[in-house]
């Protein structure tokens, strides 16, 4: 257990089968120091190098002897499969797992994570899901992981809230070119030409268009959103340097 952290982490609510874990970090139980306090699991954000080694060693302490997998996020809709071989690094914004203990993790400090698994709990996802990622078909991507006759269920971990995500026009129309329905996800922003975006709103919308109905977490309201919640999430938008926290789910 990592320096007793794991009591701050989110244990996600969600009706995953039994052999389904899942966990996502908060900025507590690292070593990290500065803008990056203290659980920054990013490699790539300036941190020390030491420092981020440390932190991850902790997060697969408490992954009840699951390996985390990290990702190369490019804010696209790559879905890459994982399995006990499978190195760091690859380029992709979603990943999926059938071996067990392979934990399928997303980093994040303002975008959304979103993890999935099947009812029968054979088989987890797990997705990163910024505007543009979303706006791609990320989500839409890593729910065709499942089988089709797969009950596949999803939980969306803390984003950027609704009062804090300030977007241009283009945004927006993005998404409408999309769907119409999109457009209720937006509000008028403090500056003139700017759209307030709610991102796990959107998020709700695209699984429910993928046919899933079993989505658990992030509500939108302010205790998920990493800007408001200084204390507990890095966010980029808030800090402009900042670390990643990360979400994580496996086959036990």
């Amino acid at each position: 257990m990592p320096d007793g952290a794991l009591h701050d982490w989110l244990a996600p609510h969600w009706p995953a089968p039994q052999g389904v874990g899942a966990i996502c970090t908060t900025r507590a139980g690292g070593v990290s120091e500065g803008r990056y306090a203290s659980l920054n699991l990013g490699d790539h954000v300036g941190d020390e190098p030491a420092a981020v080694a440390e932190n991850r060693a902790r997060l697969q302490r408490g992954l009840q002897g699951a390996r985390p997998v990290f990702l190369n996020q490019v804010h696209g809709n790559g879905v890459v499969a994982l399995d006990a071989t499978s190195p760091h690094g690859s380029s992709a914004d979603a990943c999926f797992a059938t071996q067990p203990l392979v934990a399928c993790t997303i980093m994040v400090a303002d975008c959304l994570p979103v993890l999935f698994c099947n009812a029968a709990g054979t088989r987890v996802a797990a997705a990163h899901a910024g505007w543009r990622g979303l706006a791609a078909g990320v989500l839409e991507r890593a729910a065709g992981a499942f089988d089709a006759s797969d009950d596949v269920m999803a939980w969306l971990g803390p984003c950027i809230g609704p009062t804090a995500f300030e977007v241009g026009s283009e945004v927006k129309a993005a998404f409408e070119a999309h769907s119409p329905v999109a457009g209720e996800c937006f509000s008028r922003g403090a500056t003139e030409g700017k759209w307030f975006a709610d991102l796990s709103a959107l998020a709700r919308q695209r699984l429910r268009a993928a046919g899933i109905r079993s989505f658990h977490g992030n509500d939108g309201t302010p205790l998920w959103c990493t800007v408001t919640q200084d204390s507990r999430f890095f966010s980029h938008r808030r800090d402009g340097v900042s670390g990643r926290f990360g979400a994580c789910v496996w086959r036990s």
